[in-house]
């Protein structure tokens, strides 16, 4: 069947094969694994090494205070023993005792004693007796001392982690998310190559056979041929491009069992930038950031907590001036005697007062500058911090608007240059036009593609970080 001139003119109307390349979408890999932004996000939260990390530091933050309250603890504590030589019983002791150290320094003592032997020491009581005694401290440790201070601050450290830990997990799936967006764009630009590809080697199929007719010159197949090959080393580069954001993806996915999940094919995004809602709701989270404190935020509240802890220590350390009185009292009572407590130095007691005093208080002196000066290193710390996420709210903030604009402006252009690509393509089709230009156009219309979606990738990236800076404020 010959093709007549007529039907070689319809041809070489190009229009329908060139749409081809901004409304037809290739399917890759049909069996292959997709996956959503959604699934890979929780992906990274349930089974990432560094999220399982940070829930076990809060972890530690409350083994911490239990630690410390263990300080408080009472304790229970026994002996048994006995001395003989030649025959000769020196001694022979059952001794069990229980002591109970209370929140405001003061330490009560209760004990039985049972001690017999032919060779006891003058200050020894034989036969059994019971003790009951507290001591208290009169300056030193009295408001407050090492242990109230070491429970205090595991408090203060629980919420300084836990601080810390949101901010760290966040910046994790900030960091992840991007590496996501930024893969689905180089997925998207893989497919407009990978048409370009398409589209041009069925233009050069048609490009030879209309010169086999003798309507166009021989020059424009090597024009034709020219641009399919610019375009398939662009797809390959595409590709290896595509490739590495995979690997960088890969990264992130991770086993329930923390093991890193070995790619064995390919797989690619089931979602795509277009899609995202961030384009429609990120006024309404530009409002939210707006309307939040900034005195919540979880790094600044860190320091906060980082502040108490290193007051507590002040707290500390400025006991060290006071002299240690302690003053120790104990009640005595003879196994089968009746009790007499009353008066309390009458009988059937002991009593101590022991007085310590450093003489120049150079360690204390040392100590307490020391304290005060890492409260105020933390204030200056805290002041840096809360100036930075102003500065990034407000930079985050014009950044998506900007490229918000930049992607309307985009857009516009990208139509621009579609009509321009149609408009070349119709004078072509009448013989007004050559294959240069055509070429010249949709190399034009493909870099401001790539360009649309470079746009659409950095507002996402700045909206997600606008996102995640959001969700570190303190609930």
């Amino acid at each position: 069947m010959q093709i007549n001139l007529l039907e070689m003119k319809s041809l070489n109307n190009i229009v329908a094969i060139c749409l081809m390349l901004f409304c037809c979408q290739v399917s890759f890999a049909q069996d292959s694994l997709k996956l959503s932004h959604q699934e890979f996000l929780n992906i990274v939260k349930n089974y990432h090494p560094l999220a399982f990390k940070y829930q076990l530091q809060n972890k530690i933050a409350n083994a911490e205070i239990t630690k410390a309250r263990g300080n408080f603890d009472p304790v229970i504590e026994g002996k048994l023993g006995e001395k003989v030589i030649d025959g000769t019983r020196y001694y022979e002791q059952k001794n069990i005792g229980l002591g109970i150290p209370t929140w405001y320094g003061i330490d009560i003592t209760g004990s039985y004693n049972h001690i017999q032997g032919e060779k006891l020491n003058t200050s020894e009581t034989p036969g059994g007796l019971y003790q009951f005694g507290v001591t208290i401290p009169l300056a030193k440790n009295l408001l407050y001392d090492k242990r109230r201070a070491m429970l205090d601050q595991a408090k203060f450290g629980l919420k300084m982690t836990e601080a810390e830990q949101i901010v760290l997990t966040n910046e994790l799936l900030l960091d992840a998310e991007n590496t996501y967006w930024e893969w689905v764009k180089n997925y998207e630009i893989y497919k407009l190559q990978k048409s370009a590809v398409q589209i041009n080697r069925k233009r050069l199929e048609l490009v030879k056979k209309t010169y086999q007719y003798g309507e166009i010159p021989a020059i424009d197949t090597v024009e034709a041929s020219s641009q399919l090959q610019n375009f398939e080393l662009q797809e390959r580069e595409a590709f290896l491009s595509f490739v590495k954001s995979t690997q960088e993806l890969q990264m992130f996915l991770w086993k329930d069992n923390q093991e890193l999940f070995e790619i064995s094919q390919l797989i690619y995004p089931s979602s795509n930038l277009d899609e995202h809602s961030g384009y429609t709701d990120y006024e309404f989270l530009v409002q939210e950031v707006q309307a939040r404190k900034l005195e919540n935020h979880a790094s600044l509240e860190y320091y906060f907590q980082k502040q108490n802890i290193l007051e507590s220590e002040r707290r500390l350390k400025w006991q060290s001036f006071l002299p240690k009185v302690d003053f120790t009292y104990n009640f005595f009572n003879k196994e089968n005697y009746k009790s007499d407590f009353l008066p309390l130095f009458d009988n059937n007691f002991q009593y101590g007062l022991k007085l310590e005093i450093p003489i120049f208080l150079r360690q204390a002196r040392a100590d307490y500058e020391i304290a005060k000066l890492k409260l105020s290193q933390n204030q200056q710390d805290s002041q840096l911090k809360f100036r930075e996420v102003s500065t990034k709210i407000e930079t985050y903030k014009n950044e998506v608007n900007n490229y918000f604009t930049q992607i309307d402006i985009s857009t516009k252009n990208l139509n621009n240059y579609q009509r321009l690509l149609n408009a070349e393509e119709t004078r072509f089709s009448n013989g007004e036009s050559s294959l240069f230009l055509i070429n010249s156009r949709e190399n034009k219309l493909l870099e401001a593609q790539e360009k649309n979606l470079e746009l659409k990738t950095k507002f996402l990236k700045s909206y997600n970080k606008l996102k995640w800076l959001n969700e570190n404020f303190m609930r």
